[in-house]
């Protein structure tokens, strides 16, 4: 049953495609402490494992939240905010800045309320991969701009990583270590690189709560390159893009302009779930899952035609 102190405002979920998350507008009110909060909650939002179907399972949340968020828990939450900064993130000043303004509650216009940045989106992401969740509204209007722009929220949680869900980590002892396993090999260029980055080949979009693992130093190599390979950053940017693309339409990948799947084809395949352990089959045979053995099927296929007198 759903707190009394909460109001659904709209039923209609609103959406931000482009990250591939969808909130519902509530208001939470605080009659003791004549505190009243109109925001959107996320109820669908990869990155802390939040994915809610049900209304039995949306009153459940809500009202999770709605504890979560009660003003007098602000402060403790703001110190173990501060101690994770300090202890685990002191070289992120640039994203820290970003959250000293939205801790501050409500709305903030991208434009005109948050530090002046570039590139800024980076920035949220940042914060979001460190486990808070932010609501975004991308057409909200803004008095002082005079036009739509796009508005931040962050919401007084605990962190989803905190909560053992989100994205997995690794310690620096084992990135180093799947950094050697894979040899500094660019997976898409083809070649050594010393700049490189672990790359889940089952993309974290499709990932829920029982997905993710622990990644304990103590992998072995086979384990290592049935997991990861290696992309520059760009390429992991570009990767996102394509995995959030193929989630939404549930068109497959094309990489390299070449549209060739070693396994199905470009629709993702009829009786796969489109989250969870078992998506990871629909990913199979699509460039982007696994690089290197896509560009061997390849070659295999044009060797057999070659062999066949159908290509010169």
């Amino acid at each position: 049953m759903l707190n009394k102190n909460i109001t659904i405002l709209d039923e209609k979920r609103k959406t931000h495609s482009k990250a591939s998350e969808e909130y519902i507008s509530v208001k939470f009110e605080y009659p003791d402490l004549s505190k009243v909060f109109e925001i959107w909650v996320p109820v669908e939002y990869r990155r802390t494992g939040v994915s809610i179907k049900t209304n039995e399972e949306l009153n459940e949340f809500l009202n999770k939240v709605y504890e979560d968020m009660n003003p007098n828990n602000y402060e403790e939450w703001l110190e173990v905010q501060e101690k994770f900064w300090k202890d685990e993130k002191p070289g992120a000043g640039v994203t820290k800045s970003f959250f000293d303004e939205l801790k501050k509650g409500g709305w903030k216009c991208v434009e005109c309320q948050l530090p002046s940045n570039p590139n800024w989106a980076r920035r949220i992401q940042d914060l979001k991969e460190f486990g808070y969740t932010i609501a975004t509204d991308t057409k909200k209007y803004c008095q002082h701009c005079g036009a739509n722009k796009t508005h931040l929220m962050l919401l007084p949680i605990p962190r989803g990583l905190s909560l053992g869900t989100g994205y997995e980590t690794w310690t620096p002892a084992l990135r180093k270590r799947i950094l050697s396993v894979l040899r500094n090999f660019d997976v898409y260029e083809n070649r050594s690189n010393n700049h490189l980055l672990p790359d889940h080949k089952f993309s974290e979009i499709r990932w829920d709560e029982n997905t993710k693992e622990d990644n304990p130093d103590t992998m072995s190599d086979e384990e290592i390159r049935t997991k990861f390979q290696l992309i520059s950053n760009q390429r992991n940017q570009q990767k996102r893009e394509v995995c959030r693309t193929c989630y939404q339409t549930k068109k497959r990948g094309v990489i390299f302009g070449i549209p060739f799947f070693y396994e199905g084809g470009l629709d993702w395949p009829e009786g796969v779930p489109e989250k969870g352990k078992d998506a990871e089959k629909g990913c199979i045979g699509c460039g982007w899952y696994d690089i290197e053995k896509w560009r061997k099927e390849l070659v295999k296929v044009l060797d057999e035609l070659k062999n066949e007198g159908e290509v010169f």
